[in-house]
């Protein structure tokens, strides 16, 4: 599982991030990162799966980064990031654990072709009245919503539509920031996630109900 050695080996590798220094430090990358995060995700899925009667895949990503098209050519990403999709919607459940922060989330970063179409004929009517609320800051427990992709509302919709947010949105991810760093920590941390991760049900829920795979 993660330890305080997780955060102290990211911490070194935002020092020192070059492929030498890495490979002198690939045992610490072993089993503080790549090991703990198979064991933490072999918890929290099925717990996952289990709380919401559904499917819950884990994905670890590559702390290799893509240098393509990127300038910044350090090798290295200096945080764990994982997913665990929700067969019941599409959507994920998201972990990102950084040198100083620890972050939750749950949501789909770009809905595909028909899902997208599907999003703005629900989010157009009643349905987008219901999740507006849900989403309003007063109402969604001071969670972080990502800013819509486009500038403008797509047609054929009013540019000045009730829910002109939502239409202008090509995906969904909600973000709770700010957890405690020992909160991922040790053999309880999976149950202490899974358990964080409640504050998305509401969202996750309307999902379920309005946009279901």
């Amino acid at each position: 599982m993660f330890t305080r050695e997780t955060v102290s080996f990211l911490k070194d590798l935002q020092a020192s991030n070059s492929k030498d220094w890495f490979a002198a430090n690939k045992a610490r990358y072993v089993t503080h990162v790549k090991d703990a995060a198979t064991q933490f995700c072999d918890d929290l899925a099925p717990r996952l799966a289990a709380r919401y009667d559904t499917k819950a895949t884990s994905k670890v990503f590559r702390i290799h980064r893509d240098l393509r098209f990127s300038r910044d050519k350090t090798p290295y990403n200096a945080h764990v990031h994982i997913s665990f999709t929700d067969t019941a919607t599409g959507a994920a459940w998201m972990f990102g654990l950084q040198p100083d922060t620890l972050t939750i989330g749950y949501g789909v970063f770009a809905f595909d072709k028909s899902k997208l179409t599907q999003w703005r004929d629900r989010v157009a009517g009643p349905d987008g009245d219901k999740l507006s609320i849900l989403l309003n800051p007063a109402n969604n427990g001071g969670l972080r919503l990502s800013e819509p992709e486009l500038k403008r509302v797509p047609s054929p919709h009013p540019t000045d539509h009730a829910n002109a947010d939502l239409l202008r949105r090509k995906g969904l991810a909600l973000w709770h920031d700010g957890l405690p760093l020992d909160r991922a920590f040790g053999v309880d941390a999976p149950a202490a996630i899974g358990d964080a991760m409640q504050v998305f049900d509401p969202v996750r829920n309307w999902m379920v109900r309005v946009l279901p795979t």
